[in-house]
């Protein structure tokens, strides 16, 4: 459906007291005349319901039709942003700010130190490495030289058990299926040909002579779209072919597995298998490998909980589980009797979800306090050695190391504070900084607090809101409010670049930890799944309404944002309460949910979502949220900004597409609803910072031009103080 909206003045700028957000009503608008999307006749049948689905064909990613619908939607998109008299200013800025050298924390293999470092603006992470400190480090492998574009980026990174082999990973064009390329480490050179067609898979060395990996056959049909759920572990043996890796689990027509893990133990004994059929729950099987023609030993033969090996010593095994635990525990256990009924707790469950790591002979159990980490040590005997005095209110990452090590490394940041690298002293129990970065932002000009506000039934649920000191709470502050809510995916605090900038212009960032995350154990995830999922949505409106009611924002300046699950959300909520914000950022959304799980791997997710097959009760409980069946005629939704990558077969680009063409056929008034579809790009892993840069600076402007700025409200603000 074809609409024009015309434009009021976006060039000419008045003084500086008019520069102000426009009041209610009044906003920006720029002419924009949408593409035409033709409908076909497609129905499917739920139950006796008939269903239209009149944009189907759009799920045709190697269509000429499909790839001209992007070329034109995109023309519109950006030909919108051209108009926006301060993108370039947000561009600007955004690259000034990220210009900063970021470094990550040292790790060992073999006679080498190694560690990754971006110089500024380098669109991908270089590898480092030296052999004694002091050295003058040496670059390792820059995936920088892997394709001119910046759009082949490096995946995973594994080290043969004495160091002298590295396998890695790359990703071509951001999508998940990679290839693997095998090195030798001393000299760099690739030692044999390159493995192909992998996907959703670690690497991990069976001593020095090769590695096991996963992967699904390639599907008919489009690799980006078709449909991959029989997931495999195989084991390559360095020297030969592909063609002749072993089959080692999986590939059983009767027992279909959607993701399959393999790893070896670190002392080489033992083969640990996971395998699931949903993002939740996993079957465990242990091998041991210094026994010819050992079999698959049976730890778990169900999917009822989430439990892996993170340790073990000579037979004795130490496994991470939520089975009658929901907060998470560790046990111990033989592995000649691995099974539930012989398992002793070693860390008991506790009121917080349990994070384990190790390193240099100890575990380090960090546990999630409302969402910010707290850390202890612990002995192999589960003696309590020490709490770890962190730096401040926020969130850890690290504390792993090889059993020798006398030291380990951490992250420790917030939503304020930009990552720092500390070392940590095993032994005494001390940090020091190790690396902090060089970045023109001062985190004493900000403010990070957590408040709790209470959902549709009563559910306390907490959000930290960040801004600049001295704000003043008039209703009238640009918000971004941020979610995610599922696949037991914990947001825990954490600094952007790029919201950085957006703060710097008086905007407030929003984060709250709503049911379907990980932030309280299991009861939490599963308060936010299936026919319980509204509850996601209603934390998220809750959040807004307190937002709003406590003067931080208004609907006038308020904007939700969320990707990939996250992506979803938003576009549950904007049909659901489209009265509620000013803008919508829906990024790589699952949005049709009636379809989702007939694409790629997305038949696993349906232990958060249900599927529209299960039973016609789930079907319209689906229906009933799905963002793509609830657009409806004569509403006028908010700002709308879809944002995905058409190389993204995670969530395939159709949900984004088909949301787009039905927002645009149904939108009542003259807020835009546009489509940004990065080309040769996918879910968003490997992204280069050219392009990630780009993506912000019009996402941002996007955001603030439909809020009613006209010129970037640090300036309005400096102007009206001047």
């Amino acid at each position: 459906m074809k609409r024009t909206f015309f434009a009021l003045s976006v060039i000419a700028l008045a003084i500086a007291c008019k520069n102000e957000p426009k009041e209610e009503t009044t906003k920006n608008s720029i002419a924009l005349n949408y593409p035409e999307t033709k409908k076909v006749d497609t129905v499917d049948t739920y139950f006796d319901t008939p269903v239209k689905d009149p944009y189907r064909w759009l799920e045709d990613d190697r269509s000429t039709e499909t790839e001209q619908w992007v070329k034109t939607q995109n023309k519109t998109t950006f030909g919108y942003f051209d108009n926006i008299p301060f993108r370039e200013d947000l561009k600007k800025r955004l690259s000034d700010l990220w210009n900063y050298e970021k470094v990550s924390a040292p790790f060992k293999e073999g006679e080498y130190t190694y560690f990754y470092k971006n110089n500024g603006l380098q669109n991908q992470y270089v590898i480092y490495r030296f052999k004694n400190e002091g050295d003058e480090p040496e670059v390792f492998l820059d995936p920088n030289t892997f394709s001119e574009d910046g759009t082949t980026s490096l995946g995973g990174v594994s080290f043969s058990k004495n160091g002298k082999l590295v396998a890695y990973s790359i990703s071509e064009g951001g999508s998940d299926w990679r290839k693997i390329i095998i090195k030798n480490a001393e000299t760099k050179e690739i030692v044999e040909d390159t493995l192909i067609d992998i996907k959703f898979s670690g690497i991990s060395w069976k001593s020095n002579d090769g590695f096991y990996y996963s992967s699904y056959d390639k599907p008919k049909g489009s690799e980006l779209s078709a449909k991959t759920d029989q997931h495999k572990v195989y084991y390559h043996k360095l020297g030969t072919s592909q063609k002749d890796d072993a089959l080692i689990f999986g590939g059983t027509p009767e027992e279909k597995h959607r993701y399959v893990g393999a790893s070896v133990t670190e002392d080489d004994k033992y083969l640990i298998i996971s395998a699931s059929i949903s993002t939740s729950g996993n079957k465990l099987f242990i091998k041991d490998l210094t026994k010819p023609n050992s079999k698959l030993i049976t730890i778990l033969d169900h999917t009822k909980s989430d439990t892996y090996v993170i340790e073990n010593v000579g037979s004795k095994l130490y496994l991470v589980t939520n089975l009658d635990a929901p907060n998470q525990k560790i046990v111990t256990v033989d592995a000649a009797n691995p099974t539930p009924e012989n398992w002793k707790d070693f860390i008991p469950e506790t009121e917080n979800v349990l994070s384990p790591s190790i390193g240099g002979g100890h575990f380090f159990t960090e546990y999630m306090v409302d969402a910010v980490s707290k850390v202890l040590q612990y002995d192999y005997d589960g003696k309590l050695v020490r709490e770890i005095k962190l730096p401040g209110v926020g969130n850890v990452n690290g504390f792993n190391a090889k059993k020798e090590e006398t030291e380990l490394y951490y992250t420790f940041t917030n939503y304020k504070t930009p990552s720092s690298i500390y070392k940590y002293n095993i032994t005494e129990g001390t940090s020091e900084l190790y690396r902090g970065p060089k970045i023109d932002f001062n985190p004493e000009n900000y403010e990070s607090k957590q408040v709790f506000y209470t959902s549709k039934d009563g559910t306390k649920v907490p959000m930290i809101i960040t801004h600049k000191k001295g704000l003043e709470l008039n209703g009238k502050n640009p918000t971004i409010l941020y979610g995610y809510g599922g696949f037991n995916i914990s947001l825990t605090p954490s600094f952007s670049i790029a919201n950085a900038v957006w703060m710097e212009q008086g905007g407030i960032y929003a984060v709250p930890n709503l049911r379907g995350g990980g932030e309280y154990g299991k009861k939490w995830h599963t308060a936010g799944t299936k026919m319980q999922k509204q509850n996601v949505f209603d934390d998220f409106i809750a959040a807004a309404e307190y937002l709003i009611e406590n003067k931080y924002t208004s609907s006038d300046y308020l904007a939700i944002r969320g990707g990939s699950n996250g992506g979803l959300l938003v576009g549950a909520t904007m049909t659901q309460r489209p009265d509620l914000m000013k803008v919508a950022l829906p990024a790589v959304g699952v949005l049709d949910m009636l379809r989702y799980h007939t694409f790629t791997a997305g038949a696993g997710w349906a232990y958060d979502y249900g599927t529209a097959e299960d039973s016609k009760e789930m079907f319209e409980y689906l229906k009933g949220y799905s963002p793509i069946h609830n657009v409806k005629e004569g509403v006028q939704y908010p700002a709308t900004l879809i944002t995905t990558g058409d190389h993204d077969d995670r969530v395939v680009p159709a949900h984004s597409f088909k949301f787009a063409a039905e927002l645009q056929e149904k939108q009542s008034g003259s807020n835009p609803t546009l489509i940004r579809i990065e080309t040769n790009a996918g879910h968003g892993a490997g992204t280069p910072v050219s392009k990630t840069i780009e993506q912000y600076a019009d996402i941002f402007g996007f955001t603030l031009f439909n809020m009613g700025y006209e010129v970037l409200p640090e300036k309005v603000n400096t102007e009206i103080k001047g």
